[in-house]
């Protein structure tokens, strides 16, 4: 029987890696976690969901801060901003979140952290820092780095991406975004907010591609209003340097090219997985262009080589990563064969209104030939909203013809943690009806969950067919209030 050094190896410091370290080292597994970068916690905390979070919030605060006369208040004059302390409070959030994810607090969980270069020499063993080092299983958890399309012209210009831009000492005075996805409609209303001039570029004609176009045109209609603006369906042909600016040449639908100009250019057009420098051949791992090849247990074409997370092209969300270092601790560790189940896997984009998903969204649902019922419910008829002032946005709930739940699409004030009770909801399995017989506190926002499932039952309780059966049992006798002919709707 082969000997190795551990029992399980881990190349990646970001959520999937951080999640199978910590769970196969307490399990008791001999554990090692291997990481590049000089400190552990992946994209996410160091140039992604933190900073992009942090960065965000303070952008919402100046621009509360900017109309406080929404709100009853007078009117403030602002200095402009100072982007260096924002950055600085970036960094400081990340501090904080940092000691959580410290060598320190995994070498006390049993798992031992290396910081270098690494690669597969077979398909159990890999050069550490020179080193050969061996293990029964290996993880690959190496995440994505943002794509860079080999757009004539782009290396001769100093352009930004998700790396740089949180860590600039300056707000520039204009910028282009290439990519109208989630990273990129974040970060133009966010600067936008903070008084960059933004211009969004993208290839397809909406917004928030994933997205029900009706709501991505409403976060492309807030976004708008704000300032940004937008050129969609647009190929880009050319960058340019201009100065101190960058030109971008742009060929529009219609055949006509223009160009555009700004002092900073973000390249959020995608994302490329972390494998170059591993020698995954070596190690018998196919790889494509989204990522290393795997099978709904996330083990590669070697069953004792698994990956989980942006490297293998699914889902590039933090949680998602999370999720699959759990199902490789269930069948590395545990050695069950528990396999990915993404039906109700949730997401969410943190424009102002958030725009959050769980399950099939009505595009998806007809796009599959699926016969679907939608529900909506506008935050405009929710009194917290309207308290608070932020009445724009609605909430859809897909069925099926039994209406059965496919999906659940929120735009509105915090639909990122208003999707919580969905998830909550369709993962457990509970019925719509004691959803929308549940007592929530008022006033919330929450409130708009109960209200749309309860939209699915209102007109079969309610229904004349009820009013006469109620009227024959019981003899009821029926309105007491008719309205006259332009009074507007009766109460209810």
């Amino acid at each position: 029987m082969a000997v190795y050094d551990y029992d399980i190896g881990i190349i990646g410091g970001g959520a999937a890696g951080l999640t199978v370290a910590s769970g196969a080292a307490q399990l008791g597994a001999k554990t090692l976690l291997v990481e590049k970068e000089p400190a552990l916690g992946g994209d996410c905390l160091h140039y992604g969901c933190v900073p992009s979070k942090t960065l965000i919030h303070s952008a919402r605060v100046w621009h509360q801060i900017k109309h406080a006369d929404r709100f009853g208040l007078s009117v403030v004059d602002v200095p402009p901003v100072d982007f260096s302390r924002i950055a600085r409070r970036i960094q400081d959030v990340i501090a904080v979140i940092q000691r959580h994810d410290s060598e320190e607090r995994f070498c006390r969980l049993g798992a031992k952290v290396v910081f270098g270069s690494v690669f597969f020499r077979d398909a159990h063993t890999v050069d550490l820092n020179g080193s050969r080092v061996s293990a029964k299983t290996w993880v690959v958890a190496t995440g994505s780095s943002p794509a860079v399309p080999p757009i004539p012209g782009l290396g001769a210009v100093d352009f930004l991406t998700n790396r740089q831009i949180f860590s600039l000492e300056t707000r520039p005075g204009s910028m282009i975004i290439l990519g109208a996805g989630p990273i990129g409609i974040e970060m133009a209303q966010a600067f936008n907010r903070l008084g960059t001039k933004v211009t969004v570029v993208g290839r397809s004609g909406q917004i928030l591609s994933r997205e029900d176009r009706d709501m991505a045109d409403a976060v492309q209609a807030r976004l708008a209003a704000e300032g940004v603006s937008f050129y969609l369906g647009a190929s880009v042909q050319r960058v340019s340097p201009d100065g101190p600016r960058k030109c971008v040449r742009l060929q529009l639908d219609s055949g006509r090219k223009i160009d555009i100009r700004a002092d900073a250019l973000l390249v959020a057009l995608g994302r490329r997985p972390n494998v170059e420098d591993l020698r995954l051949e070596a190690a018998g791992v196919a790889v494509e262009p989204a990522g290393i090849v795997v099978d709904p247990r996330l083990r590669t074409r070697q069953k004792h080589i698994f990956a989980a997370g942006d490297v293998n092209g699914g889902f590039q969300f933090t949680h998602a990563a999370g999720y699959e270092g759990g199902i490789v601790v269930s069948n590395a560790v545990f050695h069950l064969p528990r396999k990915v189940d993404y039906t109700w896997l949730p997401w969410c984009t943190y424009t102002d209104p958030e725009l959050a998903s769980i399950g099939m969204n009505e595009r998806r649902a007809r796009a599959s030939g699926i016969d679907c019922t939608v529900l909506i419910e506008s935050f405009g008829a929710n009194d917290r909203a309207l308290a608070e002032g932020e009445t724009d946005g609605r909430i859809k709930l897909i069925l099926d013809k039994k209406e059965k739940p496919l999906g659940v699409q929120i735009l509105g004030p915090r639909a990122g943690d208003l999707i919580a009770e969905w998830v909550a909801t369709l993962n457990g399995g509970t019925k719509l009806s004691s959803l929308a017989s549940a007592v929530h506190p008022y006033p919330t926002l929450a409130e708009i969950n109960k209200r749309v499932a309860g939209n699915l039952f209102s007109p079969k309780i309610f229904s004349e067919t009820v009013q006469k059966g109620l009227k024959l049992f019981f003899n009821l006798k029926g309105r007491a209030c008719t309205p006259s002919v332009g009074d507007g709707p009766a109460e209810s």
